[in-house]
C-alpha cells in the first residue's frame, strides 16, 4: 500500500480508501449491500492489516448504521486511533418528517457532527465534508459553522463532495475573505468511463492544490468486466437492480473490451486494471473501494500492486477520451497561440 499527501495538508491517507456505503440495511441502502456488524469487523480488520488507514462513511448511509457499524468494528477490533483517519459527512436528509433535519444549516451540520461522533465512537473526525450543494443555505453560514467545529477541535479537516467547480471555488473565496478553515479535498464520481470531471474540476483542483477522493471508481460494478453489452451481468449485482451512476455505456464498453487484455496478460481482474487507471492519475489522492464481499475486498485491494506501461496507457487515455467541448478548445487554441513569444520561431 503507498501513502499520498491529501491536497496540501500534510496528511497521510492510503491511496485506497474503505468506502462503508455496504454498512447497515435501513431503507433504500441496503440494495447497497446491507452488511452487518459481523461482515463490516471483518472488512476492517482485512483492510487495516493491508495497509488501508483511510475510512469514509457519511451520517445519510443506512440512516446512521453505517456510522455505528465503523465505529462498533473500531472498538471491538481494537484498532489504533492515532493511525486511522477517518472521515465522514453531513447535508442529506437524516429524518423526512422534521424541516431542520437536512441541508448545510449551522443546526443541522452541529447537530449532525455530534450525532456522527457518538455513531463512531471516536472524540473527533479527521476530515469533515459537505455531501453535495445545498442550495438554500449561504455558503457564509455552513463555512462558519464548519471552521468553528475545526477550532473546537472536533474536526481537524474539512472537504466537500459533488459539487461544481464554480461553487468549489466560491466557497473558497468565502473562506480565504473570512480567514476560515478551507476545503483541502473533493470527493467525486471519476472512472475511465466517466472523465466529465476533467473538464472543469481537474483544474480546479490542481490551481487550488485540492486532495481529490475517488467514489464509484468502477461505475456501480459496470467496470468490473462482469457485465456484457446486451446488459445481462451477475445476478444480485448493485447494478442490475440499481442503474447507477450513470454512464456512457458504450464507452464503457469500449474501455472493458481494451482492459481485458491487459487483465489476462497479469492474470488480474479487469476491476483491478481500472482502479490501476485511477492511482496512475497524478491528482488523486485515493480512491474509495466499497464491497458486499470478501473477495471483492481482497481484489480491489490487490489493485494497488499493478502498474500499467505508458503505452497500455496511452491507449486507455485514447478509447475513453471525451469528446471535444466549449470552451475547452478554444482555451487551447488560445494557448497554442501564446506558447511562441512574437519573433521567435
Amino acid at each position: 500500500m503507498k501513502y499520498r499527501l491529501l491536497g496540501q495538508t500534510g496528511l497521510y491517507v492510503s491511496e485506497l480508501c474503505l468506502g462503508t456505503m455496504t454498512y447497515g440495511s435501513e431503507g433504500f441502502w441496503k440494495v447497497m449491500g446491507g452488511l452487518e456488524q459481523q461482515a463490516v469487523n471483518a472488512q476492517l480488520r482485512y483492510a487495516f492489516d493491508h495497509g488501508i488507514n483511510f475510512i469514509d462513511t457519511a451520517n445519510v448511509y443506512a440512516l446512521g448504521q453505517s456510522e455505528t457499524r465503523v465505529g462498533q468494528a473500531l472498538k471491538d477490533l481494537g484498532l489504533p486511533r492515532d493511525q486511522l483517519v477517518i472521515a465522514t459527512k453531513a447535508t442529506g436528509i437524516m429524518n423526512d418528517k422534521t424541516p431542520n433535519d437536512r441541508g448545510q444549516s449551522r443546526y443541522h451540520l452541529m447537530n449532525q457532527l455530534d450525532a456522527s461522533l457518538k455513531r463512531l465512537q471516536v472524540d473527533h473526525i479527521d476530515l469533515y465534508q459537505l455531501h453535495g450543494f445545498d442550495p438554500l443555505t449561504p455558503f457564509e453560514e455552513s463555512l462558519s459553522a464548519l471552521d468553528d467545529m475545526v477550532r473546537s477541535g472536533k474536526v481537524r479537516y474539512i472537504g466537500v463532495c459533488n459539487m461544481a467547480a464554480w461553487q468549489i471555488m466560491k466557497a473558497l473565496g468565502v473562506s480565504a475573505r473570512h480567514d476560515w478553515a478551507r476545503f483541502v479535498s473533493l470527493q467525486a464520481y471519476y472512472t475511465l468511463a466517466g472523465r466529465d470531471l476533467e473538464r472543469e474540476l481537474l483544474p480546479l483542483l490542481r490551481d487550488q492544490g485540492m486532495g481529490l477522493m475517488v467514489w464509484s471508481p468502477l461505475a456501480g460494478g459496470l467496470l468490473s468486466g462482469k457485465f456484457q453489452r446486451d446488459g445481462s451481468g451477475p445476478a444480485g449485482s448493485r447494478r442490475a437492480s440499481f442503474d447507477f451512476p450513470l454512464v456512457d455505456k458504450d464507452r464503457a464498453f469500449d474501455c472493458i473490451d481494451a482492459m481485458r487484455p491487459m487483465a489476462e496478460a497479469r492474470g488480474v481482474s479487469v476491476a483491478q486494471i481500472a482502479l490501476a487507471w485511477l492511482l496512475a492519475q497524478q491528482t488523486v489522492s485515493s480512491v474509495i473501494i466499497g464491497a458486499r464481499t470478501t473477495e471483492q475486498l481482497q481484489d480491489n485491494i490487490a489493485a494497488s500492486r499493478v502498474r500499467l506501461q505508458d503505452d497500455e496507457l496511452a491507449l486507455l487515455d485514447q478509447v475513453s477520451r471525451l469528446p471535444e467541448e466549449y470552451p475547452a478548445w478554444m482555451i487551447e487554441r488560445q494557448g497554442q497561440y501564446r506558447s511562441t513569444p512574437p519573433g521567435h520561431d
